[in-house]
């Protein structure tokens, strides 16, 4: 018997003519992943395979849990026959391994020509441990064990555990986005929530020094690396905001800070997209959540890109993103109490419901295109990886 991995895909398995795109892309995300584990892959429209060596497959289980793509990982033993006296002592020999009083065996079959059903083999194999293994019986509802058998084409799988995958699309497949990160709660969870739909992130921070401090900064950073765990790596194109952020500070009535910087935000967000071939923009806005999320507020500054705006959480409250940050593990990052640029010179009242004609009218006491190409031609980039070579990234 070969011990390996088996991967099942779940939502992937619905795209038909294109599973050929996703599956190629999931090969390549896993062997990215395990580029320092020599290991084998092999992959079929209905299971991906993964062979290495026996001491390497609790690390290997580990990194496959934070690949979207994967609905369900199986330690398995593959035996290279089909018929049921074989599996059923190739199940004895397995079990020894193993306590239990009770167990329920669950078969399945990708090769309907099979001479036996489901069930029946179902009933052979629960029949051949009734008679090998003393003081053992059947519980369908809640067992110590599940015996699981799958019949393929040319080989036959074992398994006793399942290992939940967290879906989605493979990294990538669906292109790339451009995620507005700041240092809040949301702006990671709605990158993660992208990722997960296949879409491929590069990140925006907006930074404002002396008014915002290497300690924001760095925790920024320390986010984009929480999510460089599930997008392989990520580039983060970080932006010197503070001579744009003072000039609308000294000239915009001050109602209007917010509404004008999330504008010159987006032009930015949009020209970076442009020159990194990113098709949208994603960010964290939650509508309702602050005066720039009306959703008068929201149309009015996204009047200013003709790329789409995907907004993974406009309809989340605010518990259901902190949960999600959790279980991420962005949380208790995004919670240190070092501000951004986006709330400092917040005004006691912003407007709710912006106009847009005064918008125009107030860009106009700014001269706001050379200083957008001043920040962009001065921009820093980083390289983040989940796991540094350096104490924070790689500076490109």
């Amino acid at each position: 018997m070969q011990k390996m991995v088996m991967l099942k895909y779940g939502e992937l398995s619905t795209k038909k003519g294109n599973i050929g795109l996703f599956l190629n892309t999931l090969k390549e995300n896993i062997k990215g992943s395990l580029k320092d584990i020599d290991c084998d892959i092999r992959f079929d429209k209905g299971r991906m395979f993964i062979l290495s060596k026996e001491e390497n497959y609790e690390e290997v289980t580990n990194r496959l849990q934070n690949i979207f793509g994967i609905h369900e990982i199986d330690i398995v033993y593959e035996i290279k026959e089909n018929k049921v006296e074989k599996i059923g002592q190739s199940l004895l020999e397995l079990l020894k391994n193993y306590e239990f009083k009770t167990f329920k065996v669950v078969t399945k079959r990708s090769d309907k020509r099979y001479p036996l059903t489901s069930m029946e083999v179902s009933r052979f194999i629960g029949g051949v441990l009734l008679k090998n293994i003393p003081e053992i019986k059947v519980d369908v509802h809640n067992p110590d064990i599940y015996v699981n058998v799958e019949i393929r084409n040319d080989a036959t799988y074992l398994y006793f555990e399942k290992i939940f995958g967290i879906g989605g699309y493979p990294v990538g497949v669906l292109g790339k986005g451009l995620l507005m990160l700041s240092g809040g709660i949301d702006s990671p969870v709605a990158g993660y929530m992208a990722i997960k739909r296949g879409v491929k992130l590069e990140a925006v921070y907006f930074e404002s020094p002396p008014h915002t401090s290497i300690e924001a900064k760095n925790k920024v950073i320390s986010l984009a690396r929480k999510l460089a765990l599930y997008n392989n790596d990520i580039k983060l194109h970080i932006i010197n905001f503070t001579e744009i952020q003072e000039a609308i500070y000294k000239n915009i009535p001050h109602e209007y800070l917010i509404t004008i910087m999330r504008r010159m935000m987006y032009r930015i967000s949009a020209k970076i997209a442009g020159n990194v071939n990113a098709k949208v923009l994603v960010n964290g806005e939650s509508i309702g959540q602050v005066a720039s999320q009306t959703l008068t507020s929201m149309s009015v500054i996204n009047e200013v890109v003709k790329m789409p705006v995907i907004r993974p959480l406009a309809c989340f409250d605010k518990l259901e993103i902190i949960e999600i940050a959790k279980k991420i593990d962005t949380y208790e990052t995004s919670i240190l109490p070092f501000e951004d640029c986006c709330t400092i010179f917040v005004p006691k009242h912003p407007v709710i419901n912006p106009e847009l004609e005064l918008c125009y009218q107030y860009e106009k006491l700014i001269a706001y295109e050379d200083l957008i190409n001043k920040a962009l031609k001065n921009q820093e980039i980083m390289k983040i990886s989940a796991t540094p070579k350096n104490n924070y990234a790689d500076i490109l």
